[in-house]
């Protein structure tokens, strides 16, 4: 958690900024202005970034893009790195992009969001995007692992497969032990990928739902309070209410809250909130904190 506000940083919280790290992939959503120096303190390297992922183009959520530009370029970070946008918002992040003079030698592979679906593949999974409801066009992001098998010790030992044939039964999916067929699934069962999603600025809508479908963490705005609903709807946010009915409709198993108001002090709240709809774990978002993902089922 790189930074947790809303619209404006506070003496508590800085603006927008989120990195996850999936294994050996990195992925920066919403780099909001000050992210550069957060990744400082949180310990957080340029080379760890192998995507940034806007959700939109209001300040708050991508004002920190020309640092993080610039930062790798001056790392000379080796990797190609992938930029995904609205895109509708490409002469925006053209701006961003090249919003002072440097010496650019990253490889920065813009990738813009066109409509609903898949926008990146890979050993990581799945990286899908979804609109939603906003002032400006927004859409929000999924990243789910494919499943997998877990070997089964025990029966693997009564069919007898040991060394290379646990190898082999992984590849080619059966191996023949004795004259005898041994099918994967005789030993093994699924591993059920893992799965994250990131909403954020947007009215309860189809997308919001569809992104938070059965993932086991769900990081999300919760902007205001159930007392500025109205509001809420009216300026195209959630409420921490409409988070713990999202988590609650959907089956996740954690829930993050953050990109909350200023006009808010005591985060507690938000976690009460939520919890009046929700009752599994539920992480209010705290600059530099770190939220590990929940264990595999």
């Amino acid at each position: 958690m790189l930074g947790t506000a809303s619209q404006v940083p506070t003496r508590q919280r800085a603006q927008n900024g989120y990195l996850l790290r999936w294994d050996g992939t990195g992925l920066l959503f919403d780099p909001g202005e000050g992210t550069q120096r957060q990744m400082l303190l949180a310990g957080v390297a340029a080379s760890e970034i192998d995507r940034i992922c806007l959700t939109h183009f209001h300040g708050d959520h991508c004002l920190g893009v020309p640092g993080i530009v610039q930062r790798l370029s001056l790392d000379r970070v080796a990797h190609p790195v992938h930029a995904h946008y609205p895109a509708s918002g490409r002469e925006y992040f053209r701006r961003l992009r090249n919003a002072t003079a440097f010496y650019e030698v990253a490889d920065l592979r813009e990738e813009p969001v066109h409509d609903d679906g898949p926008v990146a593949t890979g050993d990581f999974g799945t990286l899908t995007a979804r609109r939603l409801e906003h002032s400006v066009e927004s859409f929000g992001y999924r990243l789910t692992e494919p499943d997998g098998r877990r070997m089964l010790p025990d029966r693997l030992a009564a069919a007898g497969i040991t060394g290379r044939f646990v190898r082999e039964v992984q590849r080619a999916g059966f191996v023949e032990v004795d004259g005898r067929r041994v099918d994967l699934a005789d030993v093994s069962e699924v591993r059920r990928g893992q799965s994250f999603a990131f909403v954020m600025d947007t009215r309860l809508c189809d997308g919001v739902f569809a992104l938070a479908d059965g993932v086991d963490m769900l990081v999300i705005e919760s902007t205001f309070l159930a007392s500025e609903a109205e509001l809420a709807r009216h300026v195209g946010h959630l409420t921490a209410g409409d988070a713990g009915r999202v988590a609650a409709e959907c089956g996740v198993r954690t829930l993050v809250l953050t990109h909350f108001s200023q006009r808010y002090t005591d985060p507690r709240c938000f976690s009460e909130e939520a919890a009046a709809a929700f009752g599994g774990e539920i992480v209010v978002a705290e600059d530099l904190s770190t939220i590990p993902m929940p264990k595999r089922r």
